[in-house]
């Protein structure tokens, strides 16, 4: 009889100690590990097949300013037909041979900056490659140096190719555009210029290479600029100029 007792007893501690409420944990509560997703189900901030796109170049810019007499060192002297006042500086993106955009600057005059930038932005937006685009004067004013380098240019105080009178360039409306791709050839059909012999023929095909009726002298010509290729007798590939000489 007391075992029974003591038995019931058992039983309705028990009970007794399951209704009561729990006590509370003093560690940290786990965070709950979030659960995969369904197979067959992409992520909704990633996508299974979508890739990165590739970086856009960045757009055409351009920027005129006044050049400083210090800038000119070589290519003005007093006694040149324009004023280096009447020069300005185009700084500009042009396009590559590496397949790169570039800085580059130019000297023209202050009157045709307005169709450099036309032409420029251009040649920039198609990818049309140019060499290099430094002031002559890199090259201590030397023509000769700076086609040799491959170097497209405007402004130099100089005369023309064989004549006793002033270049456009040295009225700063003439520009040579890849002068190895695009010597000067005399009417013989030869070049002074070792490294441009085999791009002495029109037309043909080539990285920055002009050909006529190219959309390259269509862009020049829609600003009013003429191309040294259509001369008679010597033939100037490179040449632009405003109003032709």
């Amino acid at each position: 009889m007391k075992r029974t007792a003591a038995i019931a007893f058992v039983v309705l501690t028990s009970v007794s100690c399951a209704g009561q409420e729990p006590v509370a944990s003093s560690g940290a509560t786990p965070t709950p590990t979030p659960s995969a997703p369904a197979a067959g189900t992409a992520s909704p901030t990633t996508s299974p097949t979508s890739e990165p796109s590739p970086t856009a170049p960045p757009p055409f810019t351009s920027k005129v300013t006044k050049v400083s007499r210090e800038r000119l060192p070589y290519s003005w002297r007093p006694g040149c037909p324009v004023s280096y006042q009447d020069l300005r500086l185009v700084t500009m993106s042009f396009w590559g041979f590496d397949d790169k955009p570039h800085t580059g600057e130019l000297v023209v005059r202050k009157t045709v900056t307005d169709d450099i930038e036309t032409v420029f932005r251009k040649l920039y937006d198609w990818r049309w490659p140019i060499r290099q685009m430094k002031l002559v004067d890199v090259y201590k004013g030397d023509d000769f140096a700076s086609i040799e380098a491959d170097n497209t240019s405007a402004f130099n105080c100089r005369r023309a190719t064989g004549s006793s009178n002033w270049s456009n360039h040295a009225y700063g409306q003439a520009i040579d555009i890849n002068p190895r791709e695009n010597p000067y050839v005399t009417a013989s059909g030869g070049t002074a210029h070792q490294n441009a012999k085999r791009y002495t023929k029109r037309p043909m095909k080539g990285k920055g290479v002009v050909n006529p009726g190219d959309k390259v002298v269509r862009a020049f010509a829609d600003v009013g600029w003429e191309w040294g290729g259509y001369w008679a007798g010597a033939k100037d590939l490179q040449h632009f100029s405003k109003g032709g000489g």
